[in-house]
């Protein structure tokens, strides 16, 4: 089977979420993994491995752990979702995506696995999107020389397909509304959702800020009996210095009164409290035998590459790619606007799914812009740029539909001045297409783009 022929075959598969025979009724459990990975010979138990689940900071959180890992001298393994550019990007060895062959080779390897746990009866219906991916990368990892894999969860983590393993080390990131259809329709119950990684007497990592969350977190860490590091209680900030958007701080190891400078490479405020976790994580794996010393903490941190999220790829004017799809996301982008862009003229480019709080998150942003241009990620559960204008453009002081994403892209260029800013947000599938085309090759043109780029 070609690289293309498994691409176009888990994407046949539909919603990450679903498979056509799981539309009708959507049953979520662990049942389709468990088996699947059995007839695989459990290659989830052969890494140790690391658990990452949160409604924002996860996916950042998880990248910052693996390198940690990487400047210990450890050979890794990452599995994230969703990707920006190209599907490979959900399993990753060394910092490096998996490459197109071996990518079909593990589809190959699972989906033959697949037929025929159909075809005997051991699974009633076709595993997710999501949980084949799972299957891949579990197979993927034990199939080379890895010392320790960084799993992040897909959705909420109780259910989610990434929770067999029995992770050396849980993070749970910030808790907020994301999913709610799914999670719960309450703090309470999503923190419970993503408390569900936590396994009777295992360690835990909580960067969770909101009080509600953070009880239950702790309630569920009793139940379990599992130790929980709570960064706040952990650390101490003595110093935190904004230079352009990055953060290097000064912080203190309550427990030993260590003192660190993490310098933070990843634009944003709240990403400080995601390398905080991450240092957390990192020093419980250091208990456990692993050989991670502070020096690895403090490199690994500052040489973290995550792109999508505020990072800047072109200059004059400013083009920023930032994948907030939910209204934490969103806040924490309003905020990054009012502390490093005060004065500055920005045009939002946006586009969301049919399953986000769009509402929300316009009310959020539309306000803070000088205009929003309406478009269409190149994706099958995008909603269309005419009907969002519909719901959002009474919050805008300016708004046009633009359904093509580069359309829209070269039009605020074209309207920008200088000193102006444009932001790319709302989905992470609109920013991995727009972050292909402003990243192409010199030369390359927009109808060459479209064509190559994978939707």
């Amino acid at each position: 089977m070609t690289y293309e022929e498994s691409v176009q075959r888990l994407l046949s598969l539909g919603k990450e979420l679903a498979s056509p025979q799981q539309a009708e009724v959507q049953k979520f459990n662990l049942e389709n993994i468990r088996v699947l990975s059995a007839y695989l010979g459990s290659p989830h138990r052969a890494v140790p491995c690391a658990h990452v689940a949160g409604t924002n900071g996860k996916g950042s959180t998880s990248a910052m752990l693996e390198s940690i890992l990487r400047a210990a001298g450890l050979r890794t393994g990452l599995f994230i979702s969703p990707h920006l550019e190209r599907i490979n990007e959900r399993i990753a060895f060394n910092g490096e995506a998996i490459s197109d062959v071996d990518f079909a080779a593990e589809f190959a390897r699972v989906h033959s696995a697949v037929e025929h746990l159909l075809a005997t009866g051991e699974l009633a219906a076709h595993p997710t999107f999501f949980e084949c991916m799972t299957a891949m990368a579990y197979h993927a990892f034990r199939g080379r020389p890895v010392d320790f894999a960084v799993y992040e969860v897909g959705m909420g983590g109780r259910l989610d397909s990434t929770n067999i393993i029995q992770p050396e080390v849980a993070i749970i990131t910030q808790v907020d509304f994301d999913h709610e259809n799914f999670l719960g329709h309450s703090i309470e119950q999503i923190a419970a959702e993503k408390a569900g990684i936590i396994k009777p007497g295992g360690w835990v990592v909580s960067s969770a800020e909101r009080p509600e969350a953070r009880d239950v977190i702790a309630q569920r860490a009793v139940a379990r009996e599992a130790k929980l590091v709570e960064i706040d209680r952990a650390w101490q900030i003595e110093a935190l210095v904004n230079e352009s958007g990055f953060y290097r701080a000064e912080v203190q190891d309550k427990a030993s009164r260590k003192k660190f400078v993490l310098d933070v490479p990843l634009p944003g405020r709240f990403q400080v409290r995601n390398a905080l976790a991450a240092a957390s994580a990192a020093q419980l794996l250091s208990l456990r035998g692993f050989p991670i010393n502070d020096q690895a903490i403090q490199t690994g941190i500052r040489q973290t590459r995550w792109p999508g999220r505020l990072e800047r790829v072109s200059g004059s004017p400013a083009v920023f790619l930032d994948g907030a799809h939910n209204p934490a996301a969103a806040r924490e982008l309003a905020a990054f606007w009012k502390e490093h862009l005060p004065d500055r003229r920005i045009w939002l480019i946006y586009g969301a799914l049919r399953d986000k709080a769009v509402d929300e998150v316009a009310g959020l942003l539309f306000p803070c812009v000088h205009q929003v241009l309406l478009t269409e990620p190149q994706q099958s559960r995008a909603l269309s740029a005419p009907l969002l204008r519909e719901m959002t453009a009474h919050l805008a002081r300016s708004c046009e539909v633009i359904p093509d994403p580069i359309e829209a892209l070269e039009l605020a260029k074209s309207l920008a001045e200088t000193d102006d800013a444009i932001f790319i947000t709302g989905s992470l599938y609109l920013v991995g297409y727009l972050r292909a085309y402003c990243l192409r090759p010199t030369g390359a043109s927009a109808r060459e783009m479209r064509k190559t780029i994978q939707k």
